[in-house]
């Protein structure tokens, strides 16, 4: 009997979860559509008129006293002059995707080159990321530390397309003044395991820690080890807070 509650729970509380996250999608798309009907009539209204930079600041903040007056929060002089940013690095409506939200997409209005919106667009995309991660993403400048695109039939450069040179891991929280030891840095990279795939690069898993390999002369202990299910290869990492020696 109690099985059969926990099945029936489960199954309302997926009914649930869908029913908002195709409300939220729904809200997300509706906003979208009207910050880019908003900015387009901006652009026009400013093309129009022949507007110079002083009368378009203008504009902004009276549209922003108005709109306020008549719809509340939402349309502040900043937030206008994002909407305006936003069509303009957007221009075509129906290539927006959806499945980021405004957040997402003050971020990468701010961006000033299109090969790099639409790099941090598809990263976003395919990793799942929330504006938050995008935001850190962008600032640790995962672009130029990423090979955007790979040449056909080219194994190496296809390699780098999946990680990143060099790694940023400032979210483990270790004082870069102080002296970290090995087992130190392994057990912060296990405590912020989701953040360090999402650094480490795209289709990586984890598989094991101080994993025992053993070969005909002598063993070893391997620190982390992954899986690239894109790539298909396991990823071995020895860590080392200190020079190496061979």
């Amino acid at each position: 009997m109690e099985r059969r509650e926990n099945d029936l729970l489960s199954a309302i509380r997926e009914v649930v979860n869908q029913s908002r996250l195709r409300v939220f999608r729904l809200a997300n798309s509706a906003l979208l559509e009207s910050y880019w009907q908003i900015g387009k009539l901006i652009i026009e209204d400013e093309q129009n008129g022949n507007v110079r930079a002083d009368y378009g600041k203008a504009t902004l903040k009276n549209l922003s006293s108005q709109l306020t007056i008549e719809f509340g929060k939402g349309f502040d002089e900043s937030n206008l002059r994002n909407i305006r940013r936003f069509y303009l690095s957007f221009p075509i409506r129906d290539a927006l995707r959806h499945e980021l939200s405004w957040t997402h997409y003050r971020l990468l209005s701010r961006l000033e080159s299109e090969d790099k919106r639409i790099f941090y667009i598809n990263e976003a995309i395919a990793s799942n990321w929330n504006s938050r991660e995008l935001e850190r993403q962008i600032n640790s400048l995962s672009f130029e530390r990423t090979i955007a695109e790979p040449k056909k039939n080219d194994s190496k450069t296809d390699i780098q397309h999946y990680i990143k040179d060099p790694y940023i891991f400032e979210f483990l929280g270790l004082n870069a003044l102080e002296e970290n030891t090995e087992r130190n840095l392994e057990s912060a990279i296990i405590t912020h395991i989701q953040k360090f795939l999402l650094e480490f690069g795209k289709g990586f898993a984890f598989v094991a820690r101080q994993q025992h390999i053993i070969t005909d002369t002598s063993d070893f202990f391997i620190d982390l080890v992954f899986y690239n299910y894109i790539l298909k290869c396991f990823v071995v990492i020895d860590l080392k807070t200190k020079a190496l020696s061979h």
